[in-house]
């Protein structure tokens, strides 16, 4: 189906991060939007008031009448959705247009300039800093992201003058194996989801294939000292950046006070004097390969350091909720044991002399299996480290997989606990803190809120 000839678009999992942005999208474009989520949520009932037709029962009766017409109906799913799933076979088996998100996107990235960021971690804070260099700037862009942004409180940004598209390229599913990019970053390889691969070199071949895709005359930017070998067609260049060497890196870094500068060095100029708006060590990099894609199509100067001063940040990425003397809070979305890693050794930097704690929630019994000994490395960085039950998202319970698994391998001298998820309210209410930290992919952020509310009725 050609994107002319779409009236209405039914999402099977329209409460995703990604599927609620595409939503977004066909309502600015005037299309009828309808779907269906499991529960409500925040950006659920946002989608509601900007118009998308949204139930929340497994029901065919329940498809909107605008939503029924084979001819002019395109339906969108995410892979989290079961296969059986009734409305799912509904339109299968009556003709419908079926189609991933990714493919959606695919088609965006064939009719805009493409600008993906890929990888393990890192994608969704380097496609959002991109997102918001270029959309201030006098290049702009539509954006399609994988988080909150705070600048715009969405996670969606709609341009009718540019024909850039700053997208968040997924591997979960090969989905990123729909798009061809303009140009790409890739952050990261570090083996994740082998539910869906299987092995580390199938998990790398992904990613070579997804270089293939680039389209001529763009570039790819590559984290400098992957594992993974890109392949790109004749007419595509290659940059490598990192903290400190390639094409793109920093020098001069300082960290003090809260605050972080560092002056970015690059092949087609340098700049000094880089402020982050969000003054996280880890944004360092993530920064470099954003201005990196910016500067390769027309940022200038002034609107790099602008951007990247005016910069703040994603919801559940290092998101701070509270700070002050005596207590500071912040929820991390951080799934993958580098991404904690990383997560841990900023709080670290920042806070040298306090007391850390983390309340992980484990996400999918698989990633527990095959890491646990990597997030129990990890999280022992820290002084404390909860744990409550695996999240199973999309799975069924392995025997022998718990918690248990990385508490048994923290390191000796890290204090730890494991709770069930429903008593960590209490267990916020009756334990002092300094800086505390939630961390995880799953539910367990739905409680953010009201740790907020505790903690600032606890430390007045």
């Amino acid at each position: 189906m050609e994107l002319k000839d779409i009236k209405a678009v039914y999402f099977v999992g329209a409460g995703g991060i990604g599927m609620s942005a595409i939503a977004r999208y066909f309502l600015k474009k005037g299309m009828i939007v309808g779907g269906y989520d499991k529960t409500p949520s925040a950006l659920t009932r946002q989608l509601e008031k900007e118009g998308a037709l949204i139930h929340y029962d497994e029901d065919i009766n329940l498809i909107p009448q605008a939503c029924r017409n084979v001819k002019n109906t395109l339906v969108i799913y995410t892979p989290a959705i079961p296969a059986e799933h009734a409305e799912l076979v509904y339109f299968r088996e009556n003709g419908f247009d079926v189609e991933k998100r990714a493919q959606v996107l695919g088609i965006l990235t064939r009719s805009h300039k493409g600008l993906c960021v890929a990888g393990t971690h890192g994608k969704t804070t380097t496609s959002t800093m991109c997102a918001h260099i270029m959309h201030q700037s006098s290049i702009d862009c539509n954006a399609f992201l994988g988080g909150i942004s705070k600048n715009y409180g969405t996670n969606y940004i709609l341009s009718e003058k540019s024909d850039f598209v700053v997208i968040e390229a997924d591997e979960f599913d090969r989905s990123f194996h729909w798009l061809r990019p303009w140009m790409t970053v890739i952050t990261s390889t570090d083996p994740d989801h082998l539910d869906i691969y299987g092995t580390k070199e199938a998990y790398l071949e992904s990613f070579r294939h997804y270089t293939t895709l680039i389209q001529p005359g763009g570039a790819l930017i590559i984290h400098k000292g992957l594992e993974m070998k890109a392949d790109v067609q004749e007419g595509v260049k290659v940059y490598e950046y990192s903290l400190n060497k390639g094409d793109f890196h920093a020098e001069n870094i300082v960290i003090d006070n809260g605050e972080i500068t560092f002056d970015f060095i690059s092949p087609i100029e340098n700049i000094k004097n880089v402020k982050l708006g969000q003054p996280i060590p880890i944004n360092i990099e993530n920064g470099i390969a954003a201005m990196a894609m910016a500067q390769l199509n027309g940022c200038n100067t002034e609107e790099l350091l602008y951007g990247m001063k005016t910069y703040a940040g994603v919801d559940r990425r290092f998101d701070f909720k509270l700070k002050n003397k005596r207590i500071t809070f912040l929820s991390d979305y951080a799934h993958h044991p580098k991404e904690i890693y990383q997560s841990a050794k900023s709080i670290r930097e920042i806070y040298k002399d306090k007391k850390i704690t983390a309340i992980f929630q484990p996400h999918l019994y698989t990633r527990t299996r095959d890491f646990y000994k990597d997030f129990a490395d990890a999280l022992s960085q820290l002084d404390e480290v909860i744990l409550t039950e695996i999240y199973p998202a999309r799975e069924e319970p392995i025997e022998g997989v718990t918690s248990q698994l990385i508490y048994d391998n923290l390191k000796p001298g890290v204090k730890r606990q494991i709770i069930e998820k429903k008593n960590v309210l209490e267990f916020v209410k009756v334990h002092d803190f300094e800086v505390l930290l939630v961390l995880g992919a799953g539910d367990l952020d739905n409680q953010v809120p009201e740790i907020t509310d505790i903690l600032k009725e606890k430390y007045k």
